[in-house]
């Protein structure tokens, strides 16, 4: 589909949840949707107030449903056009009947997903970087991700960006001046190297921030030591279901299991796995190098073996307690829950202290990948006595930044950004 074609069409879709609900909303946007609105309606209703109206089929003319109809004449709205909402009763017949009824009025078409968001990145209403936290916004399932995804579409990284745009322009303007001007007096001497400096500590420092995808993905606990440790029994123990076969038998966890959980708000992927020790089955061995492996991506280990040499991310835990009271480390027990509430605790306070802080600012990949470059920009105008070099990494730089936002080389992401909407959204 071309875009800018389909921009100029009006599409309508169901914005609200599935049927059966309380009220059922329809959202209808583009040219069309006044005189849309007023054929379902019977008028245009005060822009921006409800009013109570009885809907009704256009071309037959019979009821449809007793609701409020609102009308929100562009640009000023959420997609930046005309738009109209139905708001209805929640049946399935209901909704199923306006929405053939919408489908049957000529210039009208279903919305894909994610329009309705992809116009109003269109039409300016927000940036790039806000319709990526509206999209982790969606997706979120605990309060940190929630917290995270909302300062993202909230517009805070927006507002930073053109921020650094400013100062990086002031910065090129004086040094566009010297080029020009140079053997005029009044021309101020090109910027010193400390402005460049304090925008390229701002971004170090947020590029030192715990990254957005923790909030995603979950903090990566690992449970790891030798066969018959119990960290197969813990595992279930944390998860609080049976996702993990426990017996008597070493060698019994041969892969990894891997459970997300949210212990207070705070996203966690617990991962099982097979216990270390020298295997002479060949499956067991492919299950002790992925152990491996897992606990060198770990952020936190939980290390059920013998007390050595633990790196910071590991907690030593003595589970089967009960059973073997003398060993070293954190005593856990499944069996008589003794330890539990402190191994949770524990790892409720290292998990937070790897993830952004509730509310504050959180970069995805994307946006980490692009301050990069932006910093070695900034690096490279610090280090060069040349002008018209130090001009080209400033443009560079801006030229970078306005990837974040979306006003420069973002066309091929923005179809699986939008794609992954739902439909009304």
């Amino acid at each position: 589909m071309n875009y800018d074609t389909a921009m100029r069409e009006t599409i309508f879709a169901l914005s609200s949840g599935l049927p059966p609900a309380g009220i059922a909303v329809v959202r209808v946007s583009g040219p069309l949707a006044g005189r849309t609105l007023h054929a379902f309606a019977g008028k245009l209703p005060v822009p921006r107030s409800a009013a109570y109206v009885r809907f009704r089929d256009p071309e037959r003319g019979n009821a449809l449903d007793d609701g409020l109809a609102l009308w929100f004449p562009g640009p000023g709205t959420a997609t930046g056009e005309d738009l109209a909402e139905l708001h209805l009763h929640g049946g399935r017949a209901i909704v199923a009947a306006v929405l053939a009824c919408l489908a049957r009025q000529p210039g009208l078409r279903e919305a894909q997903a994610g329009e309705f968001t992809r116009r109003a990145f269109e039409n300016g209403r927000i940036d790039l970087a806000q319709a990526e936290g509206l999209a982790d916004l969606l997706a979120a399932e605990t309060e940190s991700q929630r917290q995270a995804a909302l300062a993202l579409a909230e517009g805070s990284l927006g507002r930073k960006v053109l921020e650094w745009q400013g100062e990086l322009l002031r910065l090129s303007a004086r040094i566009e001046a010297e080029l020009d001007f140079s053997d005029e007096g009044d021309v101020a001497e090109a910027p010193d190297v400390e402005t460049v400096h304090r925008l390229a500590e701002e971004i170090a420092a947020l590029l030192d921030q715990p990254p957005a995808e923790r909030l995603r993905d979950g903090v990566r606990v690992v449970l790891a030591g030798p066969p018959n440790s119990g960290k197969s029994s813990l595992f279930n123990a944390l998860v609080g279901r049976h996702a993990a076969i426990v017996t008597e038998i070493a060698g019994t966890t041969r892969d990894r299991i891997e459970a997300p959980i949210a212990l207070d708000g705070v996203p966690l992927l617990l991962i099982d796995t097979a216990g270390l020790r020298e295997a002479e089955d060949p499956v067991e061995a492919i299950g002790v190098e992925r152990t491996a492996e897992a606990m060198e991506a770990a952020d936190i280990i939980l290390w059920l073996g013998a007390a050595r040499e633990l790196r910071a991310s590991c907690v030593l835990v003595a589970a089967k307690s009960d059973v073997e009271p003398a060993r070293p480390g954190l005593a856990v027990s499944v069996e008589t829950g003794e330890g539990l509430d402190q191994l949770r605790s524990e790892l409720l306070s290292r998990a937070r202290a790897l993830l952004p802080k509730p509310g504050s600012l959180a970069l995805n990949a994307r946006h980490r990948a692009i301050l990069g470059e932006v910093l070695a920009e900034l690096s490279a105008v610090s280090t060069t006595d040349d002008f018209l070099i130090a001009a080209e990494h400033l443009r560079t730089a801006r030229s970078a930044l306005d990837r974040i936002t979306g006003r420069a080389g973002v066309d091929d992401m923005l179809d699986a950004l939008f794609g992954g909407f739902c439909i009304g959204k």
